[in-house]
C-alpha cells in the first residue's frame, strides 16, 4: 500500500509546459504529480501561450518569477544553464505542439511525460522512441485511467486463466457533452480537438478512446490486433471530417473479437468508460464510474464484485492501493499512481538501474506508439469506406 514514503532518492526538479488557468487538464497532472511530495518538486513552468498569464498562474501556484518562462524554447534554454534545472517536463499543451516539444526537451537532455495522443504519425512516435533510447531517457504518456488498482486485479486474473480463453473484449468510452456545437464555438479548450490542423485526423477517437485502448493493452498484453473495421460519423457538421462519434470491430491473434464505442454525443451521458473481458469460463468487467469495483462474473455462479484494497486482491493491486478499502479512490489517486511510476522510471533510468525498469508497468513510450498506430489503422479504415484493413 501506498502512503507517500519515498520510492525514489530525492523528488524530481520538474516543470510544466502548458496546462494554465484554462486548461482542462493541468490541475490533473499537477494533483497526480505532487500527490506524493516525495517524487516531484515543481520548480519552473510555461504555463501559457498568453505569457503574462501564464507567468501569473505560475507565481500564484508559488513558483519563482524569474522560472515562469514566455515559452517552452525559453524554459529549455534558461533551465539548462542552472545547476539545479529541469530534470522532467509534463507536456500538456495541443496535439499538434507535441512532436516539436517532446523532441525539443529530449534533445535538452530532459526527460518527458506527454499528454496523448502522443503524436500525429506512429513514424514520429518510431523517432522519438529512437530519440529517447539513444539519450538514456523516459518519454511517459499520461494515460490517466491506467492506474486504478482494480486493473492490475484484471490483468493478474487473467493472466491467471481465471476467466478461461479470452473470447470478447467490450471497450466503451463516451459522453454527451458535445452533443450540439455550442462548445465548438466558445471553449477555447474545445476549439483546438475539432480543427484537423491542431488535433490531428481524430477527434473522439484520439482525445477518448486511447485511453481505453490503453488499458485493454494493459490488461490484455499478450493480445494483438490482427484486423479491423472502423466506422466514424461528424453528427455536427462542421467538425468534419473529424469524428465525434465512432464504432470500431477488432479481430485478435488466437481468435478473440473486440469492439469500441467511442464518442461524446450519447446525449445526457457522462463520463462513461468501461472494459468488459468476457472469456470461456467467467467475465471481468470493469468501469470507471465505480472505479473501486471489479465485478467477476463465473457462468453458473452466483455474481461476485471485488473491492478495492482488500487483501484477497492481488499483490499488484495492493501495490498502487492508496486509501484503503472503507474509502472511495478515484481518477486523482490514478493520476498520482501513473505519475509516481513516472518518477520511479525516470529515477532508475538516472541510477542506470535497468532491472527496475524492465520490471516497471507504466504507460511509456512503447504505449504511446501503440495508441498512435491504433489511430492511424482506424483512420485508414473508416476513410476506405469502413472497410476491414489489416492492422500495420
Amino acid at each position: 500500500m501506498l502512503n507517500g514514503e519515498r520510492q525514489i532518492p530525492r523528488p524530481l526538479r520538474w516543470a510544466m509546459i502548458g496546462g494554465g488557468r484554462l486548461s482542462q487538464v493541468g490541475y490533473k497532472h499537477r494533483s497526480g504529480a505532487l500527490r506524493d511530495n516525495t517524487a516531484y518538486q515543481m520548480v519552473a513552468s510555461a504555463f501559457d501561450i498568453d505569457a503574462e498569464r501564464g507567468r501569473d498562474f505560475g507565481v500564484n501556484l508559488g513558483i519563482a518569477p524569474e522560472r515562469c518562462y514566455d515559452n517552452y524554447r525559453q524554459l529549455l534554454a534558461e533551465e539548462a544553464k542552472r545547476e539545479d534545472g529541469v530534470e522532467v517536463v509534463s507536456i500538456a499543451t495541443p496535439n499538434g505542439t507535441h512532436y516539436e516539444i517532446t523532441r525539443a526537451a529530449l534533445n535538452a537532455g530532459i526527460h518527458v511525460i506527454c499528454e496523448k495522443p502522443l503524436f500525429f504519425t506512429s513514424a514520429e512516435a518510431q523517432q522519438i522512441k529512437a530519440l529517447a533510447e539513444k539519450k538514456g531517457l523516459i518519454v511517459g504518456v499520461t494515460y490517466g485511467f491506467s492506474g486504478h488498482p482494480l486493473l492490475m486485479q484484471m490483468r493478474a486474473m487473467i493472466a491467471k486463466g481465471d476467466i478461461g480463453e479470452v473470447r470478447m473484449v467490450e471497450l466503451q468510452y463516451t459522453h454527451g457533452f458535445n452533443a450540439n456545437d455550442s462548445a465548438d464555438k466558445f471553449s477555447d479548450a474545445q476549439k483546438w480537438r475539432v480543427d484537423p490542423q491542431v488535433a490531428g485526423p481524430t477527434f473522439v477517437l484520439g482525445d477518448i478512446s486511447t485511453h481505453t485502448f490503453y488499458i485493454s493493452q494493459l490488461v490484455l498484453p499478450e493480445l494483438q490486433i490482427e484486423s479491423l473495421l472502423c466506422d466514424r460519423q461528424s453528427f455536427i457538421p462542421s467538425r468534419a471530417p473529424l469524428e465525434d462519434n465512432a464504432m470500431v470491430l477488432m479481430h485478435y491473434a488466437g481468435g478473440a473479437v473486440g469492439r469500441m464505442w467511442a464518442s461524446s454525443i450519447n446525449a445526457g451521458a457522462m463520463d462513461s468508460q468501461c472494459i468488459r473481458v468476457i472469456g470461456s469460463l467467467a467475465s471481468l468487467e470493469w468501469s470507471d464510474a465505480n472505479p473501486g469495483e471489479l465485478k467477476y462474473q463465473v457462468q453458473g455462479q452466483p455474481n461476485q464484485v471485488m473491492h478495492h484494497g482488500m487483501p484477497y486482491l492481488d499483490a499488484s493491486a495492493l501495490a498502487d492501493e492508496r486509501l484503503g478499502a472503507l474509502h472511495t479512490e478515484g481518477l486523482a489517486e490514478s493520476w498520482a499512481n501513473i505519475y509516481l511510476k513516472f518518477a520511479i522510471a525516470i529515477s532508475a533510468s538516472q541510477r542506470g538501474d535497468k532491472a527496475r525498469l524492465s520490471n516497471l508497468i507504466y504507460p511509456d513510450i512503447n504505449a504511446g506508439l501503440e495508441g498512435v498506430r491504433w489511430l492511424e489503422n482506424c483512420v485508414r479504415s473508416a476513410d476506405s469506406g469502413s472497410t476491414w484493413v489489416n492492422y500495420q
